[in-house]
């Protein structure tokens, strides 16, 4: 199958093509709406061809759709139906559980996505979870992301949010017993080394992910095995010897 991979962003849509690399980038915000990005990504693929679609999206999903509004984009998303709109079957994940299938290299592995918000997913010999740790209680009366997203960032300054990120990765690895995190996002590149523990991502993790979804999705029709044919009253009793 060729897919279309989408990783929707609070600043851009990152957007893929079956066949590449590196994405287009679209802006988003505030104003970006689950209809426009449909009308955006279309323009974007417009000369593509593409069998299904995989969608990152910034905000939880159950069974395959969001179930809340993102908290920095337009509105329209929930009740949305995306694979009327693409007319392509679509599978919906969310954004940091879609990077974290992209770099999973085994055991217990955490994702952090250090974006405009903060993306968390958990993975566990092969099992994905995601997670909802961005708005949980973390110093001061204020979250996660109030400390380690792009709103922290600009509150701390660079040099105390790199020291928040370190303590962040630290407490979060010890509560979640992982092996290893791995850090991704737009944001990353701000950061000057890594916490103990923990690995840059790659931003072509989410498309290896978008595409992972989809792995398995068609496969050849099995054969139906041949039977042995159950054994008759007759022949299941055992033979009896002749008279003397």
């Amino acid at each position: 199958m060729k897919i279309l991979v989408i990783d929707v962003g609070g600043t851009h849509l990152k957007v893929y093509g079956p066949g590449s690399k590196e994405p287009v980038k679209i802006d988003s915000g505030p104003t970006m709406t689950a209809r426009r990005m449909v009308t955006e990504v279309k323009k974007a693929a417009a000369t593509w061809k593409y069998d299904g679609v995989s969608i990152g999206y910034p905000g939880s999903v159950v069974h395959g759709k969001p179930v809340n509004e993102p908290h920095n984009l337009g509105g329209g998303w929930v009740a949305f139906d995306y694979q009327r709109a693409f007319g392509h079957p679509v599978k919906v994940i969310n954004d940091a559980a879609m990077q974290a299938l992209g770099s999973y290299k085994g055991g217990r592995m955490l994702f952090l996505g250090l974006g405009t918000g903060l993306g968390s997913a958990l993975i566990v010999d092969g099992a994905l979870e995601a997670l909802e740790l961005a708005h949980l209680p973390y110093r001061k009366g204020r979250t996660y992301e109030d400390y380690i997203g792009l709103a922290g960032m600009k509150r701390l300054g660079k040099k105390k949010w790199r020291s928040a990120v370190a303590d962040v990765v630290k407490q979060l690895r010890t509560a979640l017993q992982a092996d290893y995190v791995v850090l991704g996002g737009g944001n990353v590149k701000f950061l000057k080394g890594l916490p103990a523990g923990a690995r840059l991502g790659a931003n072509s993790n989410a498309l290896l992910g978008g595409l992972e979804l989809w792995k398995g999705a068609v496969s050849k029709p099995r054969r139906k095995p041949k039977l042995k044919p159950k054994p008759t009253a007759e022949a299941a009793q055992p033979a009896q010897e002749p008279p003397q």
